[in-house]
């Protein structure tokens, strides 16, 4: 029986990334240049917002400093996981260092995590906006906004940190391969030449949290919103707060319930089909990152006109220092 000791004279040196088990090899050339197209959207539509908020100071404001944090983390959640998948099915590029493995199942989960705990935020945002719009300007201030964003990024560290040790502490012996498209928590876990029972029911348990804690509070704040939305007078002011909160609920659904599925299907050793689980794995991993500055920020009419305007200023710019034709 394992007793804790890492035993590294019999540890494998690296592991084999599979993919989608059942996957045609002719459809590679075809995989690869999906995932490379929404890789370069998503990094694409999310730098420009970036990129935005520093140059256009009238977007220094509470609700695009959570806009900001979660461009960031999308940006290096697809950063980390998808080059190498692009890679595997581009080169056959299958095989990565234990180390390296191990560094990518932890910001995997770091950046899942920061994601969750900006969505609470953000509910917290339009709740106070909402339903309290008198105190909002006083109690939601842009430094305000900064301290609840670093204490979610700091969080997000620490807690994919504590399975994270423990699971590198493991005996991996064999075999090495990995269903999944990147290293994650379940894929490395099961790899392990031990009792992994005790590492699974803690990340387990810490997933949950990270999940549930701020769906519930974003439950709770969507009710409040709903009824506050409700007592709004005009009908056309009704119709912004609905449309408003609506987008934000697809995308909190598209996060939350896949999931919450994938993890009690985990835990409960229910059979799934391993393409399936992959796939749907991808779909709320890599879908949001890719809609989210098209549903948060691009249709933002403020947003819009920002870069509107900062496109302009550049035009006009370089056309000021053109040189003058003889």
């Amino acid at each position: 029986m394992w007793k804790g000791k890492n035993d590294t004279e019999f540890r494998i040196k690296e592991f084999i990334l599979v993919g989608f088990p059942g996957l045609h090899p002719d459809y590679y050339g075809l995989v690869a240049f999906i995932f490379c197209l929404v890789y370069v959207i998503t990094v694409v539509g999310n730098s420009l917002l970036v990129v935005t908020f520093v140059h256009v100071p009238s977007l220094h404001k509470p609700m695009y400093i959570i806009m900001l944090s979660l461009a960031l983390s999308d940006i290096g959640f697809s950063t980390v996981a998808l080059p190498k998948i692009i890679s595997r099915y581009w080169f056959d590029d299958r095989f990565m260092t234990f180390n390296v493995c191990f560094s990518q199942m932890f910001l995997i989960h770091t950046f899942g995590t920061v994601n969750s705990y900006i969505m609470g935020i953000m509910a917290l945002d339009r709740y106070m906006a909402i339903c309290y719009p008198l105190r909002y300007p006083v109690l939601m201030k842009n430094q305000t906004m900064a301290i609840l964003n670093s204490v979610a990024w700091v969080f997000s560290f620490v807690t994919p940190a504590i399975f994270s040790v423990y699971d590198y502490r493991l005996p991996y012996c064999g075999p090495n391969k990995i269903f999944q498209c990147y290293c994650d928590h379940h894929s490395m876990v099961t790899q392990a030449c031990a009792d992994h029972g005790f590492a699974t029911l803690v990340a387990f348990i810490l997933a949950m949290l990270v999940l549930l804690i701020p769906l519930a509070f974003i439950i709770y704040s969507y009710i409040h919103i709903i009824f506050s939305v409700t007592r709004i007078a005009s009908s056309t002011g009704r119709w912004k707060a609905f449309s408003t909160c609506t987008t934000q609920l697809c995308i909190i659904i598209l996060y939350y319930l896949p999931r919450c599925i994938v993890y009690i299907f985990n835990v409960a050793g229910l059979y799934i089909n391993i393409d399936l689980r992959i796939t749907l794995i991808l779909f709320y991993s890599l879908f949001p990152p890719l809609v989210n500055p098209f549903i948060y920020c691009f249709r933002t009419k403020e947003i819009k006109q920002a870069l509107a305007q900062w496109f302009s200023i550049k035009k006009n710019k370089n056309f000021s220092i053109a040189p003058i034709p003889r």
